[in-house]
């Protein structure tokens, strides 16, 4: 006899450390949403403004000493609703911050939360595939492109309706906290089995453990989470004034670009758990991220809107697995290897976009693009080094008689 979906282990997991990926690209966007109004309340300068964002990004990026040690300490369920609250609490810091030098100690706090909860839920989500044999971590990562749809909708609202930053985020970290209490009935309560694999036990307990360096494997997964999110975030912020700027779009296209790139990556991610279940993880991220540096390379040599789009088309439907699949293989190697992942997937959203800037100064932006698609092209490569786990088959497959 089938149990109840409301009774299924697995869907009240799902649901729950949805809740976490919910959240985090929830309370991004929400304050990312509002620069503007913080630009003005605080009087900053757009130089100061580019600081005060990059403070987030430097936080998470050297936060993984800390993360590591109260991944050990505390375990990914408690740091993980932990992080998600102190996320919420810090959206009222800001909106209270009485100036600049506060503001940076603020946003420099949220990274190394954000770098918590990043490692947390994702160490989540690996558990709960290992413990069921099911995937569900590309799904998961929906469920964050989600959460920043949500944001900007409710910023758009609040917005409109007043002025006030501090009645913006007060709604929000109401909404944040449901997320929470959510989250909280249903995350698991010990780690994956293979995060304690080959930790020596004494009395019952997990001896403790020196810090080693990270092997090869490591190292590779490393290699591709930076070239990886390198790609995705570039193509966030730089699609649009590349169809404006080089295929000389019109300002009502430009837009597109963000649109689609982020449109098929959400689709992608809803189909690609079915993906790694008949291909493998490690096949999927391959010709993902080989279609992703061809298609966009394709569109580059070819010039004009119409191959622009396809180009970024195929880059969102072939980059989104990756995260998701190196996530779950970082984190079946324990969770060292999972933060010191993260970490390296935080450093390239953070030197991402200031690096494609960087080329397109020095020539233009089509030759910043080619450095988009080279890095998708890297994330192929390092593929063929990572000793893949394949997925296991969905439980209603694996059951059905040959």
């Amino acid at each position: 006899m089938r149990v109840s979906r409301l009774h299924d282990p697995f869907l009240r997991g799902q649901l729950a450390i949805a809740a976490l990926f919910l959240s985090l690209g929830f309370q991004y966007a929400t304050w990312a949403a509002r620069i503007p109004a913080i630009k003005a309340d605080l009087d900053l300068s757009a130089a100061e403004v580019g600081v005060l964002l990059m403070a987030a990004g430097v936080g998470a990026a050297v936060s993984f000493p800390a993360v590591a040690w109260l991944m050990r300490r505390l375990g990914s369920r408690r740091l993980g609703l932990l992080s998600q609250l102190g996320l919420a609490l810090l959206l009222l810091a800001l909106a209270a911050a009485p100036n600049y030098p506060v503001a940076l100690l603020v946003m420099c706090a949220d990274g190394v939360l954000v770098g918590c909860l990043n490692v947390a839920m994702n160490a989540q989500g690996s558990a709960l595939e290992t413990r069921h044999e099911r995937n569900t971590m590309a799904k998961l990562h929906a469920t964050f492109s989600a959460g920043s749809l949500l944001a900007a909708l409710l910023a758009s609202g609040m917005t409109a309706a007043t002025g006030s930053v501090a009645a913006h985020f007060g709604v929000a970290v109401v909404l944040l906290a449901a997320l929470g209490a959510a989250a909280r009935t249903g995350l698991l309560d010990e780690e994956a089995p293979a995060d304690r694999a080959g930790e020596p036990v004494a009395d019952g307990k997990p001896a403790r453990r020196r810090w080693t360096l990270p092997s090869s494997l490591t190292l590779w997964m490393c290699c591709a989470m930076v070239f990886g999110t390198v790609a995705e975030g570039a193509m966030n912020d730089w699609s649009a004034l590349y169809l404006e700027d080089i295929a000389e779009a019109s300002a009502e296209l430009a837009p597109l670009g963000i649109a689609v790139v982020s449109g098929m990556m959400v689709v992608a991610r809803l189909f690609a758990d079915g993906w790694r279940a008949r291909w493998g993880d490690g096949r999927v991220v391959l010709l993902g991220s080989a279609v992703a540096a061809t298609g966009l390379a394709l569109a580059l040599v070819s010039g004009g809107v119409a191959p622009a789009l396809a180009g970024f088309a195929c880059m969102g439907l072939g980059i989104a697995a990756v995260t998701p699949c190196v996530y779950a293989a970082a984190a079946r190697q324990g969770s060292d290897a999972l933060t010191l992942v993260a970490a390296m997937g935080t450093t390239g959203l953070l030197a991402g976009p200031p690096l494609i800037g960087f080329i397109a100064g020095a020539s233009n932006l089509a030759w910043g693009m080619g450095a988009v698609a080279a890095s998708a092209g890297a994330v192929a490569l390092c593929s063929t080094r990572i000793r893949w786990t394949p997925a296991p088959a969905p439980a209603d497959e694996a059951a059905t008689p040959a």
